[in-house]
């Protein structure tokens, strides 16, 4: 009879037992991650700025502390890597803005003459719809959206409560970006002096080393998705396809979401080419946006992303679609960098602790009872010894050790 277990517990088969013991330990599990997601969707106006501000310092950080190193005082590094980024973004957003207000007339009309094109196609085409019943669909959606005009005025006012709490987030990612690029690692340090003192380095390196891999995460996806929107918004550019630039700040976008979200802003660069121009353009954009990501996927991830981050295709594919089912397009933008961080994070936490070498003992003394020897078990050094370390042979003594170590060295 095994010692600590009833007459009740003998009788039950030992795989039962362990099948029981491990059940209610990943109901716990399951349960804990579930009250995660709870609380993560009922605060999502807090954690989502944060994460996105966190994001945001991830690719910011280096700029600042060079700068620091430079000997200007932190909080000024701090307001000229912001004024610079955000006199650039706004830039941008300005440029793209206004090239999408002189294009979407032109596009407009271009899809009126195309909707004129393929109703004179199926009058006139193999399936021989008449007039009457193309005029018909016509009345069925104008009367559709007279029926809907209250859903859709209610659609607006919602809309004017999300803009209220986008306006919010964005106040609340700015202010933490300032304070994790000014003091972020003295956060870090507050934060995790809950967990107990022997813990603490451990936990404090796998924070650092999660960071570390986000860091690499968002300069790669950067650069990935500048190139991305510079090849696909030259190429359609050239082609004189509407709306170009605002398509590739729309793949810029899309691209800090791997694998679909370039493909998606390409397949509307491929639609609105369709209607503009044709199918010829419309197969060359498509050529165009394949070949861009063939040399994303074949060159620039394995080039700029490296060990950086280390994560297996379908572990992306998986945080996308869970991401994305949870909470939208956020989630699915911050997915991967989140398992990117909890990768590195992680390993950290969970390799082996090499145990420390004990120190080879002289001979004639005696073993030291600590890993280091107190001051007593120190051997002294003489006036002599003192002598011959410092003295004139000692320069000389120095250099033929150092000759002697050469060959080796090298």
């Amino acid at each position: 009879m095994s010692a600590g277990l009833s007459d009740a517990d003998q009788a039950v088969s030992p795989l039962v037992r362990k099948a029981a013991a491990w059940s209610w330990r990943l109901l716990v599990i399951v349960a804990a991650v579930f009250a995660a997601l709870w609380l993560f969707k009922r605060l999502e106006v807090i954690f989502v700025p944060v994460l996105l501000a966190t994001m945001v310092a991830a690719l910011l950080l280096p700029a600042v502390d060079f700068i620091d190193r430079r000997g200007v005082p932190r909080g000024v590094a701090v307001a000229l890597m912001l004024l610079s980024g955000f006199a650039v973004v706004g830039g941008i957003l300005t440029f793209v803005v206004s090239q999408f207000v002189e294009g979407v007339p032109a596009l407009a009309e271009q899809v009126g003459h195309s909707i004129e094109g393929v109703g004179n196609w199926l009058a006139n085409g193999p399936l021989h719809v008449g007039h009457e019943q193309i005029q018909q669909v016509r009345e069925s959606a104008l009367e559709a959206l007279r029926d809907n005009q209250e859903k859709l005025t209610s659609g607006a006012l919602s809309t004017a409560g999300t803009l209220t709490e986008i306006v919010t987030g964005a106040l609340l990612m700015f202010f933490t970006l300032i304070f994790l690029l000014h003091g972020g690692r003295n956060i870090f340090g507050f934060v995790t002096k809950i967990f107990p003192e022997n813990v603490q380095p451990r936990v404090r390196d796998a924070g650092r080393a999660g960071f570390r891999s986000l860091i690499g995460y968002v300069r790669a996806t950067f650069l990935v998705a500048l190139v991305d929107a510079v090849g696909i918004g030259t190429g359609l550019a050239i082609m004189g396809i509407p709306l170009a630039l605002p398509l590739a700040s729309l793949v810029f976008l899309g691209a800090f979401i791997p694998l679909v979200g370039a493909v998606i802003a390409g397949f509307l660069a491929v639609i609105v080419a369709l209607i503009a121009k044709g199918w010829i353009f419309a197969l060359i954009t498509l050529g165009l946006i394949i070949a861009v990501q063939q040399l994303e996927g074949h060159v620039l991830q394995p080039l700029v992303m490296g060990r950086a981050v280390s994560i297996h295709p379908l572990a992306v594919v998986l945080a996308i679609a869970a991401g994305g089912v949870s909470a939208g397009i956020v989630g699915a933008l911050l997915a991967v960098p989140a398992v990117a961080f909890l990768n590195s994070a992680t390993r950290v936490l969970l390799a082996e602790i090499p145990r420390p070498r004990r120190p080879r003992r002289r001979p004639g003394t005696k073993p030291s009872s600590t890993l280091f020897p107190t001051t007593s078990e120190t051997p002294r050094r003489t006036r002599a010894d003192l002598r011959d370390a410092t003295g004139p042979g000692h320069s000389f003594r120095r250099r033929a050790a150092s000759a002697a170590r050469l060959p080796c060295g090298r």
